[in-house]
């Protein structure tokens, strides 16, 4: 209502009360206080109004109070309907821009009071200002912070991110939420979050269970199957947060979900990964086990004179498919420690000259059966590089290999050593099938293989050998290229080494002389086929063999027989080969024992535990003859330079 100023007789003031009431007005600083006549004209003037609009009394008094409003609010007769709002309402209030006497402006809250006599006549109006420009300001950098976060949320497309009332309906949607969930914001807002869940998910209540979870712990974290609009399914994780107003009442809840799919796709190619290569390092040693007593068959009719051409050549048939068919479970083997970074170099200072050597011994088996013709030329001086000697040999045998399957009978293989600028170079040409521009880098991809193409076909293989060349050239911070004219017109393989500047001191060959013999040796196997054949070998070899089935058995034969070298079996059923070493070990007479692990398994974590475990020498199935002569020299070495008692 219209306020009168006039009060009944009994509770008029007094002219000092009013006199006190100007006083405590006029010292009022933080607030313009100030009477308007009813045509709105400055009558009274507070030190407030002075500070806050820059004018002293003297110069405000009798002027209209539109001088205080912008040039546009006075345009369109503001100051005007102010007064007429209060006048029809009793009080009005309003915020806005106001004009100070140096022309700033700042942001004003206003309230107009009409003042009534004791007839109800308008005498004025009674006009407070308060300056809340700070205030403003801080609700202009609030409601842009906001709305910058608001467009930051809207625009990013990597996350859905939106809003759910109390009871899960969507309130918001930004570009991710469409971008991941392909809903647009007007086909999604107001229907319940549960449309992302599977039905499975929906009937057993899991939208509204992770809801009441957020509302008792104030936020859940879920992982699992989602669902587009499509119909379509994506792996992700969900995280809602529950929003509550400054009074504590919940008002709902914030969710942010990412597409997984395909971390978790990289993670089953990891575990299938990582199952396959279980399954090779299996497969490895269940194929190793028959191939063992296989290797000391064909050992035995090495060491054994075969008067028939016809066995002989059976003999070295078997043989080379044996070593083709080692071959290529050591490589399955390396493909999969390479994809999971388990193979390691053991560099040293190595001589090219022993690579290139050792390489063209074992591939010479390959390359006599297709009847090719091979040239090895290298430097004559000495070339030395920093690397593993045995992975460079593979690498060249590789390549040696490579160029046998590839090149049609009779064919001419070149293997050249050459050095330049620091790098030494490993050539290895043919003049083969060739290869076809378009197939250059494809060659190097895990089992990838070549056309045929003119005419006989390809050799079998597993098309991993390329890849285990480069990879290991690579690890060596070396390079191998290929170079081929064209189908038909043979193909060139060059791997490339940094030389290394220094050279080793000169010493002596090791000379192990013949075939070792003369000890006393027990073979521990479970594989009767594997013992049997193992002892006969070493039986040839001039040494005295007991053998033992299981590990049981073999801890009486040692207490009588008293052996100085001991091969054990690691995978038989009972006691293994771990503990079979330890029973053995409890006796005396086997305290100066030189124990052998002869085992399927034979990658280098393998090697490490027999080696934590004590076991002296580790040796993979099957065993190669030169392998097994250095480990009997060794013991045989080792027995006759010990004091004789």
């Amino acid at each position: 209502m219209p306020i009168t100023t006039t009060a009944p007789a009994a509770f008029r003031p007094s002219a000092n009360l009013e006199q006190r009431l100007q006083l405590l007005i006029e010292a009022v600083t933080d607030y313009g206080i100030f009477v308007l006549d009813p045509e709105g004209r400055i009558q009274s003037w507070n030190s407030g109004a002075e500070k806050l609009k820059g004018y002293a009394r003297a110069e405000v008094l009798g002027r209209h109070f539109s001088l205080f409003y912008p040039q546009e609010a006075v345009e369109r007769g503001w100051p005007q309907e102010e007064l007429r709002l209060a006048r029809l309402h009793g009080r009005f209030e309003d915020e806005g821009w106001r004009v100070r006497k140096d022309g700033t402006r700042f942001w004003a809250n206003v309230v107009i009071t009409a003042l009534l006599d004791a007839s109800g006549e308008l005498t004025g109006f009674a006009k407070i200002t308060r300056d809340l420009t700070e205030r403003r300001r801080q609700e202009e950098q609030l409601r842009s912070s906001e709305e910058r976060f608001r467009l930051l949320v809207e625009r990013v497309s990597d996350y859905a991110i939106f809003m759910l009332s109390p009871d899960g309906e969507v309130q918001s949607w930004n570009d991710g939420a469409r971008a991941i969930k392909g809903y647009l914001a007007e086909e999604i807002i107001g229907r319940h979050f549960r449309v992302f869940y599977t039905p499975q998910d929906q009937h057993a209540g899991k939208p509204e269970a992770e809801l009441a979870m957020a509302r008792a712990r104030g936020r859940v974290e879920d992982e699992g199957w989602r669902v587009r609009k499509d119909g379509s399914m994506f792996w992700a994780n969900v995280v809602i947060t529950a929003i509550h107003g400054a009074d504590g009442v919940l008002i709902g809840f914030a969710k942010v979900t990412r597409d997984m799919s395909e971390r978790r796709r990289l993670e089953e190619l990891e575990q299938s990964s990582r199952r396959m290569n279980e399954f090779l390092a299996m497969l490895a040693h269940e194929l190793r086990n028959p191939l063992a007593p296989i290797r000391n068959a064909v050992t035995i009719m090495q060491l054994e004179p075969l008067q028939s051409p016809v066995l002989r050549n059976c003999r070295d048939v078997i043989d080379r498919q044996l070593t083709h068919v080692t071959r290529l479970v050591d490589d399955l083997l390396d493909v999969g420690r390479l994809s999971t970074g388990k193979i390691k170099l053991r560099k040293e200072l190595v001589r090219l000259a022993d690579v290139v050597a050792r390489s063209v011994e074992t591939a010479r088996p390959v390359i006599a059966a297709h009847n090719h013709r091979l040239e090895v030329e290298q430097p004559a001086e000495a070339v030395y590089v920093h690397g593993d000697s045995t992975r460079l040999s593979q690498v060249v045998q590789n390549l040696l290999v490579n160029a046998a399957k590839y090149t049609p009978e009779g064919g001419r293989i070149r293997l050249k050593v050459s050095v330049q600028d620091g790098f030494a170079d490993i050539t290895v040409a043919d003049n083969g099938r060739g290869i076809a521009q378009e197939n250059l880098e494809r060659v190097f991809q895990l089992f990838m293989q070549a056309e045929g193409g003119l005419g006989s076909p390809v050799e079998g293989g597993l098309g991993i050998g390329l890849t285990l060349a480069r990879s290991l050239m690579e690890m060596h911070g070396g390079t191998i290229e290929a170079a081929s004219p064209g189908l038909g017109q043979g193909s060139t393989f060059t791997a490339r080494l940094v030389v290394a500047q220094e050279v080793p001191p000169e010493k002596g060959e090791d000379d192990h002389g013949g075939p070792a013999g003369g000890l006393r040796v027990l073979v521990v196997d479970d594989n009767r086929d594997s013992a049997d054949s193992a002892t006969d070998v070493l039986r040839l070899l001039g040494n005295r063999v007991e053998t033992a089935y299981d590990g049981a058995s073999s801890v009486a034969i040692v207490h009588s027989f008293r052996p100085q070298m001991v091969f054990l079996d690691l995978a038989m059923p009972g006691l293994d080969g771990y503990e079979t070493r330890k029973r053995l070990l409890a006796d005396d007479a086997a305290q100066d024992v030189f124990f052998v692990a002869m085992t399927g398994f034979g990658n280098e974590d393998d090697k490490r535990r027999t080696r934590s475990a004590g076991f002296d020498a580790h040796l993979t199935k099957p065993v190669e003859l030169d392998a097994l002569l250095t480990l009997l020299n060794e013991v045989k070495a080792r027995t006759l330079a010990k004091p004789s008692v």
